[in-house]
């Protein structure tokens, strides 16, 4: 039956993987070579087996070998993959065509039909819920507001505030097989949205109405993830897996859909023919066909076919790990899904990050495929070059959420005439109709010039378009219903999965066990941690020192258990972190249907138990005997078991935290509080007679109790413990009383059920982890924003009239006089401060660094790398320059150097200001410098950031007022008014765009007018309307006579030629052109024009494409010349070495640079700036303040409830010890749960730190005072809500005295507890390190609190720690303030209380003062060092 289903179609693996996709054909698939005779029987031979065994057999010609040799092409070895694929396809760009004819015929010879699929789409409205203007800026109020209000909602009690935002319009469509549609349409106009009702995979909280058919099935008929591909714009990929992994893993999930079918019918019918195909086609569609494989010929061809095979074995890295570029991890997404047997191709903005000769080959091997096997796809591109929009066959023109246009590329414009606007001559298409709707751009496109010109809104197009010829075809369309007898049943998949469940387990197993390998830096650091805390553990508990005679000695055993207990159970804490940064990856693979949930939970538990069982036998072997626990080996081995389990119940339990987290914040947070509730009712903090009855249901279901009770039982029935102690009244033994004591239980059927209870807990978290990974996503989603102000007036001089002005500036740059009277046209913009206009002239600069190792490695001998080789120029006032070449050129470099902001490496040459040398101090105050990536303070608004920047960098003299205006002006320039109550966000989780960013970025400089700018990549990454206002944003600057340089990467035409001047740079650091572009690029095109050899340029073409094309090194190789030489001769070289001659000279009157002081503010003033802008960010910091602040509450509470009335007993010494848990628990847990969450706040504002201090905004000592004196207020409210709850409920003695103490204790100890987090990120590259670090110090400390075990039972050599530990002197001082003054008798032990607590536990009340200055002291050293840190150490390397 299979066969006959098959007996009309042939899907290669055309969904599947592009692969088959995008192959190339060669002509005909009969062998080139003559036929030998030893060939000719292997095939007949081969012919005769049956159709199963066929296809796993082929022929492989191999050179090595000699004649060809039958394979198993499940077998096939990575070096006969790499020559099928270099016969087949050995030029991706000019084969791939070939081997995809080649495929077709072979398909087409045989009359095998291959499977289509038609996408409609009808009246498509789609609706989300947006909040209105400020109340969607998260505030501390804000946050507590939405959380009431959410409560609120549920009960109808409040009405919603959220209003409706449409975001598609009644939407109507086709798209048809084997045609490219190019979807465009300006930032926000519902492209994304669009493509994911397109591949069925829209958010379910989103209002749908209208339908979305394949081959007239609606998408509840099949599935939909697996039969369309949807590629989305993020990049998620694990960082340790290298790129060939990564596709070979999503190779081997996808499976390879119904290819194999289809071959079995193929090669049936090719025999009966008798017809033989070609041999290598043969093998690799047998290959392609067969699932399962680690790693197959698919994914080679994907990498080859997307450039990938240069860096196939590189890992794609992250923020943490070194990996590919970010081009190319746009390409492995891409792959990710080509290399699946999908039909239908969504791609969401594929060409980011990539330059356009890369962009245009990716796309024209996908149009091969697509055309060739008729493939579907739909994709959406940013800024596509006229070359690679040339490619596709249809265009959608979204704008507003309406279609524009939909249907053949070579009709778009004709629609734009018929409507008035006509596509001028040097512009890309491309670009135009992205801008044509727009109110700002549209004006300038306005044809008829005998009619006046009015705004067309995007309705009136949409329904012009409606009655356009176009439109009416698809409104035919549409109404004839698509034939369902047409449809191939191998079109849509209506399988859950690509392969069987056991193939996926596999798959899944053999990455976790990847990862394991690539991450054994945790493993290791893991064991070593345990290792040390065993170390001190041993010796601590030294068995010489630990005595059998008393329940006093029992109880300091119950310590070290205790310990043990615990360090094992925490252990597993980093599962969570390790958890959370998977997770993104798993739920993007998770909702393609990659696997399903508990294929990727099962290996993450099976694979961890070696690594639970080498952790626990290091620390059970090496510490029993040592500590002197009971000498029996079974009781060894009894121990080795229950911790084992404890361990894994432990990892299960934080990778179900972790999965219902899903954000490290917030798994954080109800990560420390379970746990707190483990601890708190475990049975040891607590005895179980004390526990309240509302509470003893979390004693019972508390894994810790039963590892606690199991391992008491274990111990303390053992012969050791047998005997009766020498004055008891009772005639128990020593180990059953003391069992009894403390609440435990004394059978030895204890340990069983200990050893039970723990074993199904295992089970019990992993299969809640396995729940909680199916049924939940991501935690964050975007949220949508309705501003709530009018829609703004109309600006005067809206269109972007790049190429018009091109400035009058051209004609008297060239004779070296400047520009600045011209910019009067302009009202003068941003010029309500003066500025001096300075020229900067550098000659002969060379820049060197040290030689890489890995260089030295390969037998480089020279000591340096020198990336600069004595490059010259001069940027003047009034002219903005681009700095151009290839990537690896040295742009960013060179302008490094000039403005200073190298950290590292060697600078030789000449640098002057206005003909002064160039001193660093001076000049960072004149200049501003735009880098690449655009690091602003997340939690500020727009307003605020320009605010801040002017306040520290403008003179003092300048007054709020003036300061205001200006800071008005920046914003009417840069077009951010709009904006202004918009908060910055973090880049791609929330906030501003990246085009809104970049105006951002340029702002924060302009507003510290500076008389040179530099400006790394202002374009990167933007649509082509949002580069066009970014570039005006530039020209308006470069108008009022400041001095601009620009580094661009790949201009549009208009972008291009609004430059005045280029500096050219080739891969090594030498210059090959510098001078005027003049109007269309003349003067550089006459000059390369001029060089022999080198191709002229076609019409329309983009110079700058043109200009790097022809100046490659390819190009300097078959040509023979060295460009940079060439320049060196020419009269262009003389004429700007006489000019950068006499710009050295200082013109007369002018004086050399001074400031009287480094910075333009005060030391105070900054301090004041920088804590005002601090206040802000933790304002607007919920997820960090607020919830940091109701943790504490709630905590309070349950502690409260816990301990309720503890305080006030004071019968037995059991009562002292459960007051004194209680303090420790809270002073531990809280303090650590600080110091975590400080961490990831301190390590993003460092980076924000490092760019404003280069700019020479502020020294490091105020931001540090900032950073420090901002947590006062908000750990003073924790603190006093805490003491206020847990002071009254636990039933402490009110007395004004004691309550301050008790206050004062918890406030700074939480303080030194967040100054250490802050430190320890200062003292670390970043948070991740941070934390690690951190959490093996909270162990030690833990262990030297003196609750574990009493300063008196400590041995004499690690006493002095127990005064080197800060919880010691909390709980010091918490306990002496409360108890160490109480005369009463104790119970039975005849001291009063203040006797026992100064003999047990060795604290006095008189040592109260002391106790309280150590305390700050240790928050002035933890601040102290902080500070110093973040002024020694940068960990930023340029």
């Amino acid at each position: 039956m299979e066969g006959d289903h098959y007996r009309a179609s042939t899907s290669l693996r055309r969904g599947s993987s592009s692969v088959f996709r995008n192959n190339g054909l060669d002509v005909f698939s009969r062998s080139s070579r003559d036929e030998d005779d030893e060939e000719a029987l292997k095939w007949a031979a081969l012919e005769k087996l049956p159709t199963y065994d066929r296809l796993r057999k082929g022929i492989l010609v191999s050179v090595s070998k000699g004649g060809a040799n039958e394979i198993d092409v499940d077998n096939l070895g990575f070096q006969e993959r790499k020559t099928l694929l270099e016969r087949l396809v050995k030029v991706a760009e000019e084969d791939n065509e070939k081997f995809l004819l080649k495929l077709k015929n072979r398909i087409d010879r045989v009359g095998i039909e291959i499977p289509t699929i038609e996408v409609r789409y009808e009246h498509l409205n789609i609706e989300a819920e947006a909040l209105v203007g400020s109340n969607a800026l998260p505030s501390f109020l804000n946050f507590t507001m939405s959380i009431a209000e959410v409560f609120l909602n549920c009960l109808h009690v409040l009405p919603n505030r959220k209003r409706p935002l449409t975001i598609l319009k009644d939407v109507s469509g086709v798209i048809k097989p084997s045609r490219m549609t190019l979807l465009l349409g300006p930032p926000s106009s519902g492209k994304t949205t669009l493509l994911l009702a397109l591949a069925g995979k829209l958010d379910p909280n989103l209002k749908v109405s209208g339908n979305v058919t394949y081959n007239a099935h609606t998408l509840n008929e099949f599935i939909p993830q697996r039969t369309a591909a949807y590629i989305s714009q993020h990049d998620l990929h694990i960082g340790e897996m290298t790129v060939r992994e990564t596709l070979a893993f999503s190779a081997r999930c996808q499976g390879v859909g119904t290819q194999h079918e289809m071959l079995a019918e193929l090669s049936r019918r090719e025999k009966a023919a008798n017809i033989k195909p070609d041999p290598d086609l043969d093998v690799f569609m047998k290959a392609a066909a067969t699932e399962g494989q680690e790693t197959s010929v698919v994914t080679d061809y994907v990498l080859k076919i997307l450039g990938l095979d240069i860096c196939a074995d590189t890992l794609v890295g992250n923020e943490m790990i070194r990996g590919i570029s970010g081009g190319q991890r746009k390409r492995v997404t891409t792959g990710e899904m080509l290399v699946g047997p999908a039909k239908a191709l969504f791609m969401d903005e594929i060409s980011t990050g990539l330059d356009s000769s890369t962009t245009f080959s990716i796309i024209n091997s996908l149009r091969q495929s697509i055309h060739i096997l008729n493939g579907t796809a739909v994709i959406s591109l940013l800024q596509p070059a006229p070359e690679t929009y040339n490619l596709f066959d249809d265009i959608i023109l979204l704008s507003d959420g309406q279609v524009v246009y939909q249907g053949p590329r070579e009709q778009v414009l004709g629609f734009f005439e018929y409507m008035g606007f006509r596509c001028p001559e040097r512009k890309g298409v491309a670009d135009f109709l992205q801008e044509v709707t727009s109110k700002k751009d549209q004006q300038q496109y306005w044809a008829r010039k005998d009619q006046p010109y009015r705004f067309v809104t995007v309705n009136e197009f949409a329904e012009a378009f409606q009655s356009y010829e176009v439109g009416r075809r698809i409104a035919e369309d549409l109404s004839v219903p698509f034939d369902r007898t047409k449809n191939h049943p191998a079109a849509l998949t209506t399988k859950h999965y690509g392969v069987g469940k056991m193939e996926l387990l596999k798959a899944n197993l053999s990455r976790e066990y990847l990862l394991m390998k690539r991450n054994s830096f945790v493993y290791i650091f893991k064991l070593t941690q345990l290792i040390v805390m065993a170390t001190i553990g041993m010796t601590l508990f030294f068995r010489t020192e630990m005595k059998r005679d008393t329940l006093e000695d029992a109880g300091v055993y119950l310590g070290a258990l205790f310990f043990s207990l615990i360090t094992i159970m925490f252990n597993g804490m980093a599962e969570l972190s390790m958890t959370i940064a998977k997770l993104p990856v798993f739920y993007k693979q998770r909702n393609l249907l990659f696997f399903p949930a508990w294929s990727y939970s099962i290996p993450s538990w099976i694979l961890k138990i070696p690594v639970t069982f080498v952790e626990v036998g290091v620390w059970v072997f090496i510490t029993y005997y040592v500590i002197g626990f009971d000498p029996n080996v079974g009781r060894l081995f009894k121990q080795y078991m229950l911790l084992l389990l404890v361990n894994q119940m432990a990892s299960a339990l934080f990778r179900f935290i972790a999965s219902v987290g899903r954000n490290m914040i917030v798994a954080n947070t109800f990560g420390s509080f379970a746990l707190l509730t483990l601890f708190a009712l475990g049975g040891f903090i607590l005895k179980r007679p004390e526990i309240k009855k509302w509470w003893i249901w979390g004693y019972w279901i508390s894994p810790l109790m039963y590892g606690q009770n199991a391992i008491v039982a274990n111990e303390f029935l053992g012969h050791s413990w047998n005997h009766i102690p020498a004055n008891s009244n009772s005639t128990e033994s020593l180990g059953v009383q003391f069992i009894k004591n403390n609440g435990f239980f004394p059978h030895a059927y204890w340990y069983w059920l200990g050893l039970g209870a723990s074993a199904g807990y295992i089970f019990v978290f992993n299969i809640l982890y396995t729940v909680a990974l199916t049924f939940l996503d991501q935690f964050e989603k975007p949220q949508a924003i309705i501003s709530d102000e009018p829609e703004e007036r109309e600006r005067s001089g809206g269109a972007i009239q790049l190429s018009q002005v091109e400035s009058s500036h051209r004609n008297n740059t060239e004779s070296g006089t400047s520009g600045i009277d011209e910019s009067n046209h302009n009202k003068k913009k941003g010029m309500v401060l003066p500025f001096e206009p300075h020229s900067i002239t550098f000659d002969n600069v060379i820049y060197s660094v040290d030689m890489p190792q890995e260089m030295k490695n390969q037998g480089v001998v020279e000591d340096k790398l020198v990336l600069l080789k004595g490059v010259s120029g001069a940027f003047r006032p009034g002219v903005l320059t681009a700095l151009m070449g290839v990537s690896g050129a040295g742009k960013t470099t060179l302008m490094d150097v000039l403005a200073g902001r190298k950290t590292g490496g060697y600078i030789e040459g000449d640098i002057r200001i206005s003909g002064y040398p160039k001193k660093q101090e001076t000049f960072a105050r004149i200049s501003g410098y735009c880098e690449q990536n655009d690091i602003h303070s997340p939690h500020v608004t727009v307003y605020e950031s320009l605010v801040y920047s002017a306040w520290l960098r403008l003179p003092s003299d300048v007054n709020s007022e003036t300061r205001k205006m200006f800071v008005e002006e920046v914003m009417e320039l840069v077009e951010l008014n709009p904006l202004r109550q918009a908060l910055v966000g973090l880049p791609g989780v929330n906030g501003l765009s990246t085009e809104q960013r970049k105006r951002l970025t340029i702002a924060v400089e302009l507003v510290a007018n500076p008389s040179i700018i530099f400006m790394d990549e202002p374009t990167s990454g933007l649509d082509a309307r949002a580069a066009a206002i970014v570039m005006r944003t530039v020209r308006n600057t470069v108008d009022t006579g400041r001095t601009v340089v620009c580094t661009i990467h790949q201009p549009s035409i208009d972008i291009f030629e609004a430059f005045d001047e280029l500096f050219l740079m080739k891969r090594g650091g030498e210059e090959i052109y510098v001078g005027p572009l003049g109007r269309h690029s003349c003067h550089l095109i006459k000059y390369f024009e001029g060089i022999e050899g080198v191709s002229k340029i076609t019409d329309g073409y983009n110079p700058a494409t043109w200009m790097l094309e022809v100046s490659s090194s390819a190009q300097e190789l078959s040509l023979g010349v060295d460009f940079a030489n060439i320049y060196r001769n020419s009269d262009l070289y003389r004429r700007n070495k006489a000019m950068i001659q006499e710009l050295s000279k200082p013109a007369p009157g002018t004086k050399d640079l001074y400031f009287p002081t480094q910075y333009s503010q005060p030391f105070l003033t900054q301090c004041m700036a920088c804590l005002w802008k601090q206040s802000w960010s933790y304002w607007r910091n919920p997820p960090y303040t607020g919830v940091r602040f109701w943790f504490t509450t709630f905590i309070a509470l349950m502690f409260g409830t816990i301990f309720w009335d503890l305080g006030s007993k004071l019968e037995k010494e059991g009562d002292l010890s459960n007051a004194m848990g209680s303090m420790y628990v809270a002073v531990l847990f809280l303090g650590v749960q600080n110091s975590s969450s400080v961490q990831p706040v301190v390590a993003i504002e460092r980076t924000v730190f490092y760019r404003e201090k280069a700019a020479g905004m502020y020294s490091a000592m105020p931001y540090a005072y900032a950073q420090a004196l901002i947590e006062l207020p908000y750990i003073f409210t924790q603190a006093g809500v805490y003491s206020l709850i847990t002071y009254a409920m636990i039933g402490f003695e009110w007395t004004a005295a004691k309550f301050f103490w008790y206050l004062f204790f918890l406030y700074f100890t939480l303080l030194y507890f967040t100054y250490y987090g802050m430190m320890a990120v200062a003292v670390t590259p970043n948070h991740h390190i941070a934390s690690i670090i951190s959490s093996a110090f909270y162990a030690i400390w833990n262990l030297f609190a003196g609750f574990i075990v009493p300063r008196p039972k400590m041995p004499v050599w690690w006493r002095w720690y127990y005064w080197g530990c800060p919880i010691s002197w909390t709980l010091y001082g918490l306990f002496a303030s409360q108890f160490g003054d109480i005369t009463k008798p104790l119970g039975e032990t005849g001291k009063t209380v203040e006797q026992y607590v100064s003999d047990f536990y060795g604290i006095k009340h008189n040592f109260l003062g002391a106790c309280a200055g150590v305390i700050i002291g240790i928050d002035t050293l933890f601040a102290v060092i902080f500070a110093i840190s973040i002024k020694a150490f940068n960990f930023q390397r340029r």
